[in-house]
């Protein structure tokens, strides 16, 4: 019998009898269905299709996750988180209550880390803290300026650090006070350099605190506690939000 030239489909030579032209019609439709579905093994909406290692044969990747990009591992196509130096991935969000809210087993495969708390309200003024793996050892280090005076800090060996340690307390009502919180290599083991700021939003006209510190340890972050230097004061309000940066 001859076959197509490209996809060797087996066709009737020019010789054949006419009985058998029904057996060769399916013959050669089988052939053409295999050889296309081998080509087309999409299933899902999003599929793409690349050649396998078998001629005639393509694979079926699925659509990859919100965010993802197309990159090559293992000489073939796959989607995987972008690796671009500075992309953000949100580790965890939510809302403040109680004495406090610690964000626990931190992913260990990021570089950096930004906390970003908004809004936030207590039920009696107290300070705003960041606590580091709990710890409320003397080896916390914070040196700061606000940008509306000449006031500049020296804080050194607290159990605790802050945006506005000592200066600025959390309303007690609404307001638009933003704290951050930058962690950079926060999985090293060697001391870790930290920034903090605050933005005040009082009546008595905003104010923004900046502060350069240093968590002497070389364990790495794995969890960070947001609280009330008082440790009694309830947060009634507010928002947070825990972002792993590349």
């Amino acid at each position: 019998m001859a076959t197509t030239t490209n996809y060797g489909w087996t066709t009737p030579d020019d010789t054949a009898l006419v009985k058998d032209g029904a057996a060769a019609i399916r013959t050669l439709g089988s052939s053409v269905d295999t050889t296309t579905k081998n080509l087309n093994p999409s299933t899902t909406l999003g599929d793409i299709e690349y050649r396998s290692s078998t001629a005639n044969v393509n694979t079926r990747l699925g659509i990859g996750s919100t965010g993802n990009v197309l990159t090559v591992t293992g000489g073939v196509p796959t989607w995987a988180v972008p690796s671009g130096a500075g992309s953000m991935t949100e580790i965890a969000s939510g809302s403040l209550s109680s004495t406090s809210v610690v964000l626990s087993s931190i992913p260990q495969t990021y570089r950096h880390l930004f906390l970003y708390v908004k809004n936030a309200q207590v039920s009696n003024l107290t300070l705003m803290i960041f606590r580091l793996n709990g710890s409320t050892s003397s080896i916390y280090t914070e040196k700061g300026f606000s940008l509306n005076n000449t006031v500049f800090r020296n804080n050194v060996s607290q159990a605790y650090f802050s945006p506005a340690t000592q200066e600025v307390n959390i309303p007690t009502g609404a307001n638009n006070d933003t704290y951050s919180l930058f962690i950079e290599e926060y999985t090293q083991t060697a001391y870790k350099n930290i920034t903090t700021s605050m933005r005040d939003s009082a009546s008595d006209g905003a104010e923004s605190y900046n502060t350069f510190n240093n968590f002497a340890s070389t364990t790495a972050i794995t969890s960070v506690t947001i609280a009330g230097s008082n440790g009694t004061s309830t947060f009634s309000a507010g928002t947070y939000a825990l972002y792993g940066v590349k």
